[in-house]
């Protein structure tokens, strides 16, 4: 009886990742098969291109009020260059 409760574990184990990989290969064949159509666009993909276009008309219209970064002077500060 002792030997058992040892092996249980050990045993259950195994098992238990045996069953939840079948778990999830069960489910990723169920998303498989939901797909739409190639070609026809998820609602996903559907959003993401509508906040791509949003992004890009922004940035179209958006006249920045300050100098790029690039164009921006650089101050090096006091100690710029000193050396110790």
């Amino acid at each position: 009886m002792q030997q058992l409760l040892y092996t249980l574990p050990a045993l259950m184990c195994p098992i238990g990742m045996g069953a939840m990989m079948w778990f999830m290969m069960r489910g990723n064949k169920n998303k498989q098969a939901t797909q739409s159509a190639p070609g026809t666009p998820t609602p996903q993909e559907q959003e993401l291109a509508a906040l791509r276009s949003e992004i890009d008309h922004l940035r179209t219209t958006h006249q920045p009020n300050t100098p790029a970064p690039e164009d921006a002077p650089v101050s090096l500060g006091k100690h710029a260059g000193a050396t110790r």
